[in-house]
């Protein structure tokens, strides 16, 4: 039975073509595939059964990626770009066609190069590999949208590429859990959507004409004739429906672009289930960021009979640049949310909470690393997509979302329910490391949803963790504005320049323009070098230090040694590496010399090179957003300068850059640089040669030196993270009512909810900084 304690015998319908959903179709079957292991399983299946066409969307895709890890006993290659070759070569009549997003360079390390042309492998004219640039700078193709035949379809967040893969057991440590170069990696939960008959058929006209926006031209006439011949059911055996006989609505997110209006049907059925929830809202998203869903949300919460709202959501983001961006921000939110229900006296925790899915076994109690899409409102409805809650995934990228409400006659309507309730059981189970049987029982003993949690939490073992991001008022700071890491619609520079920017400011900035080309062309010749080259192999620990002892005999050493800091920090070889290095070779004195006037020197120049190429540069292209960030920096000049040094929140050189084109001042500048990382200095040089003589001349006293300069660096990171340890949130965060830029009084960006197309000029100059990878696992 249902949890709804309420139920409408005959609720409206949510879903509205042209306004939340694109079109409404009939679907024979419906499954929900949780976690990669059933999807990947499922559509290799569907492949194998494909006859006519494949049409394959993605954020990102990897050829290398093995489906269903393990022996398969079907005689078909193991890895995606060889399996998708062995079958047009199977089936004459076969064409598959695979769109990937043209992504940023700042990916270009992290993905496959030349996926389409593996040496050895010959060329086949029915299997097309494209990539997809058709958007707003800034913007990317985030569908991730599989269909075979126009019959069959997968719609959800899970891309076909590396560091996907997994069960939902989600063991700390799984022999099969290993990326293309054989390294394991962490655990990874995410959902898919499959869907047949008429649902199917218009996903197929969705890819199509994706690939078309694209830029690539097709023979429709022939692939229409194709796909009308009769072909095999290619839904896959052994995965039964949960539902069967049903309308799926198909929403979509598109921005404005080269004259078609932008369209935004998942940030209008995310607002319209919002509103229309009676009993809860559960949502599970890898980000939670959009600001005009914690609106929507919020008044809710405001509301004296308003619904439970619970949030699934990784730990932490991946790497620095995504923690410092979009885990601010969703802090940020998450705090304004706790604090919603503040005025009428009462404690948002009753009716709020975000929670992290808890593993035992992995490192620091780290919990499972989110990444699906996937919401329910009550047991009336359930949406399934890629689009994050995320202002991005609102208005900006490419987006698909199915989704299915209860519709019907009575018997049909308590069948859709019964499923719904279900499948978000299912997902809760999982986390809960119980049956779903149990977590629908306590739903019905509780009567609430963050009860029913509370009362299925087993201390030790796999739980759902209630979880406060952490609002680090340094890092709140530095991110004061999401434009720029989570915009909400493609931004124009003219629109910027005309709107914000005084005539007086707009000087031209050609030389500038030629220096960061110049600087671009530059980093990535060295990207390509260290991926393609011995590069890597020369710049290492080992291979500086044996480089650095050569230099030690070598006349004017300080000065070589300095002039080495300087050069290896602009070309971005790691600073605390040069530092260790100085340590081994120079001893502890005169290493953190040469490393503290190396550092001093590259830093300076880092901010000579900033304040030269990005003042203007900046100010023409961001306006006075950047003119009041860099102000509010300034305004804490030293302090800031120094947690920035002792976090780091960035690469050594990239903080460089940034402070000389802000209104930081050099004094303060260089006396936050050297207060920041003075003391890091003095331990990495100390711990370095201790560690070396301990290695190279074993004794007592090598090896004490060495456990308190250990103890050192542990107690100087416990320090840190007492320091920046976030204060209560109420102190932290000002009333919502009284915030000049509180998402429940008025909005941070006053966007109206019908957002008004815009024509971007083909020249947008917002570089895309989505941060949906972390440094490691590479997400989407």
């Amino acid at each position: 039975m249902s949890s709804t304690t309420v139920q409408d015998p005959a609720p409206s319908a949510l879903l509205q073509p042209g306004r939340n959903c694109w079109r409404q179709e009939h679907a024979g079957r419906f499954k929900l595939l949780i976690d990669a292991a059933d999807y990947f399983r499922a559509l290799r299946l569907a492949l194998l059964n494909a006859r006519r066409s494949v049409y394959i969307l993605g954020w990102d895709i990897d050829s290398r990626t093995v489906l269903v890890p393990g022996i398969n006993d079907d005689g078909m290659p193991p890895q995606l770009g060889d399996l998708l070759h062995a079958l047009v070569e199977r089936q004459p009549d076969l064409h598959i066609h695979v769109l990937n997003w043209d992504y940023a360079m700042l990916y270009a390390l992290e993905r496959e190069w030349m996926m389409a042309r593996k040496p050895g492998r010959p060329r086949n004219k029915r299997l097309h590999f494209r990539t997809d640039a058709r958007h707003p700078v800034g913007a990317s193709h985030h569908q991730k949208i599989v269909v075979i035949d126009d019959k069959l379809a997968f719609v959800g967040g899970l891309d076909l590429t590396r560091c996907r893969w997994d069960t939902p057991e989600h063991l700390p440590e799984h022999p099969l859990r290993r990326d293309p170069d054989d390294k394991p990696y962490a655990p990874f939960h995410d959902v898919q959507a499959m869907v047949d008959g008429d649902a199917a058929r218009a996903l197929g006209e969705l890819a199509r004409r994706r690939w078309s926006l694209a830029g690539y031209a097709e023979r429709r006439p022939l692939m229409q004739a194709a796909l009308a011949l009769p072909s095999e059911d290619p839904w896959p055996q052994g995965f039964e429906p949960d539902l069967r006989d049903l309308q799926v609505g198909i929403s979509r997110t598109e921005p404005a672009y080269e004259g078609r209006p932008g369209v935004f049907e998942v940030r209008e059925l995310y607002l319209d289930a919002i509103a229309a929830a009676r009993q809860h809202l559960f949502f599970e998203n890898q980000y939670f960021t959009s600001n005009v869903l914690s609106e929507a949300i919020g008044a809710r919460l405001r509301e004296p009979e308003g619904p439970e709202v619970a949030v699934i959501s990784p730990q932490t983001q991946s790497g620095w640049l995504e923690q410092a961006t979009m885990g601010a921000l969703r802090a940020r939110i998450h705090h304004r949310l706790k604090s919603a229900l503040d005025e009428q006296g009462q404690e948002a925790d009753a009716r709020y909470q975000m929670y992290c899915p808890h593993l035992p076994g992995l490192e620091d109690g780290s919990c499972l690393n989110v990444h699906s899409k996937v919401f329910t409102m009550d047991d009336r409805m359930i949406s399934v997509g890629s689009a994050n809650m995320s202002n991005r995934s609102m208005a900006f990228d490419t987006e698909c979302n199915l989704t299915i409400e209860v519709q019907g006659d009575a018997a049909k309507q308590e069948e859709i329910r019964n499923a719904i309730a279900l499948m978000r059981n299912r997902l809760l189970a999982e986390h809960l490391g119980v049956a779903p049987a149990d977590v629908q029982a306590a739903l019905q003993r509780e009567h609430g949803l963050h009860a029913a949690i509370a009362s299925l939490r087993q201390p030790e073992r796999r739980e759902l963790r209630p979880m406060d991001p952490r609002l680090i008022p340094e890092l709140d700071a530095l991110t004061q504005d999401n434009a720029v890491f989570d915009p909400e619609r493609p931004i124009s520079p003219d629109e910027i320049v005309d709107a914000y920017v005084p005539r007086s400011a707009r000087k031209p900035v050609p030389r500038r323009m030629v220096g960061l080309g110049v600087l671009a062309v530059a980093l990535v010749v060295f990207a390509l070098a260290w991926r393609f080259t011995p590069l890597r192999e020369w710049i290492n620990l080992s291979s500086l230090i044996a480089l650095a002892r050569s230099v030690d005999k070598m006349p004017f050493t300080p000065a070589i040694v300095i002039a080495a800091f300087v050069v290896a920090g602009m070309l971005m070889v790691p600073i605390t590496v040069l530092i260790a290095v100085a340590g081994v070779v120079f001893g502890p004195v005169n290493g953190g010399l040469y490393a503290t006037a190396g550092v001093g020197l590259s830093a300076l120049l880092g901010f000579g090179l900033g304040h030269w190429l990005g003042h203007d540069a900046l100010r023409d292209m961001l306006g006075p957003r950047i003119n009041n960030l860099s102000r509010r920096f300034a305004q804490r000049g030293i302090a800031a300068m120094a947690v920035v040094r002792l976090l780091p929140i960035a690469p050594f050189t990239v903080v460089n850059v940034v402070a000389g084109a802000s209104h930081l001042g050099m004094r303060d500048y260089l006396l936050g640089t050297l207060i920041g990382m003075l003391p890091g200095i003095v331990l990495t040089v100390v711990f370095s040669h201790n560690l070396a003589e301990a290695i190279r001349h074993p004794s007592m006293q090598t090896v004490l030196i060495l456990v308190g300069v250990t103890a050192a660096l542990m107690l100087m990171a416990f320090g840190l993270q007492k320091l920046l340890k976030p204060r209560d949130g109420k102190k932290s965060v000002k009333p919502a009512a009284k915030s000049r830029d509180s998402a429940f009084g008025r909005p941070v960006t006053e966007q109206p909810r019908k957002v008004q197309p815009t024509t971007p000029s083909s020249d947008d100059g917002m570089a895309r900084l989505n941060t949906e990878h972390g440094v490691e696992a590479r997400q989407a």
